[in-house]
C-alpha cells in the first residue's frame, strides 16, 4: 500500500487524522485552534496549506451557519453575510487541487445551494449506538461501506415531548456542540482503511 499525504481539515479533535496516521500514512490536520490530542497539526486557515500536494482531503468545515438545526436563524445569517462566507468557504474545500476529497456535514443548505451529498451516513453502522446523520460529498472516493451495524440507540424524551438521542443528551448543554461535532471512532476508522488504499 502507498503511504498517502492526507489532510484533514478543520479538525481540532485529532480522530481522523491519527486513525490514517496509524495506518502509516502522512496526515495531518489543520484548525484555528490548538489539537485535543498530539499530533502533526497546523493551526491556521486550512486555505492557506491546499496547495500543498495533498493527496486525499477529509474535511469537516463548521456547520454553524449551515444546519439545518439552525434554520430559525437564517434569515439574520443571510442578511448579516456570515452563511454566504461559510457557504463560499464549502466551495473552496470542495474545489481544491486535491485528487480525492470526502466533506461531511450534518443535513444543511450545502444540499441546495452546491450539490447533494453523494452518501449519508450514522454512526450506528460503523459499530457505535448512535444516530447521527452524516452526510458525505465525494470526490473520486467510493462511499463507505459499514462495518459494525448495530442498535441506533436509546432517545431521551424531555417533557413537552421534544426528543434528543441518549448519547448528546446526557452531555452537558455547554459541552453539546463540541462533542456532537467529533468524528466517531469507527467512522474515521472506516475511512482510513477504505479511502487510505
Amino acid at each position: 500500500m502507498d503511504k498517502l499525504r492526507v489532510l484533514v481539515a478543520c479538525e481540532s479533535s485529532g480522530t481522523v487524522r491519527d486513525a490514517f496516521a496509524a495506518l502509516g500514512h502522512f496526515a495531518m490536520s489543520c484548525d484555528i485552534k490548538e489539537s485535543e490530542r498530539q499530533g502533526n497539526h497546523h493551526v491556521g486557515n486550512v486555505l492557506d496549506i491546499l496547495d500543498d500536494k495533498w493527496d486525499l482531503m477529509v474535511a469537516h468545515p463548521p456547520c454553524t451557519h449551515l444546519a439545518v438545526s439552525g434554520a430559525r436563524y437564517f434569515a439574520a445569517k443571510q442578511a448579516s453575510g456570515v452563511q454566504q462566507e461559510a457557504l463560499e468557504f464549502v466551495r473552496r474545500l470542495m474545489d481544491a487541487p486535491i485528487h480525492r476529497i470526502a466533506l461531511e456535514n450534518p443535513v444543511g443548505i450545502i444540499s441546495t445551494r452546491i450539490r447533494k451529498p453523494n452518501q449519508i451516513i450514522h454512526p450506528w453502522q460503523f459499530g457505535h449506538e448512535a444516530e447521527k446523520t452524516t452526510c458525505l460529498w465525494l470526490k473520486n472516493l467510493p462511499r463507505l461501506v459499514p462495518t459494525n451495524v448495530v442498535s441506533k440507540g436509546v432517545v431521551s424524551t424531555f417533557n413537552g415531548g421534544r426528543q434528543m438521542a441518549k448519547w448528546i443528551s446526557d452531555v452537558s448543554k455547554s459541552n453539546r456542540s463540541a462533542v456532537r461535532s467529533k468524528t466517531f471512532e469507527g467512522i474515521a476508522q472506516a475511512m482510513a482503511t477504505q479511502w487510505g488504499i
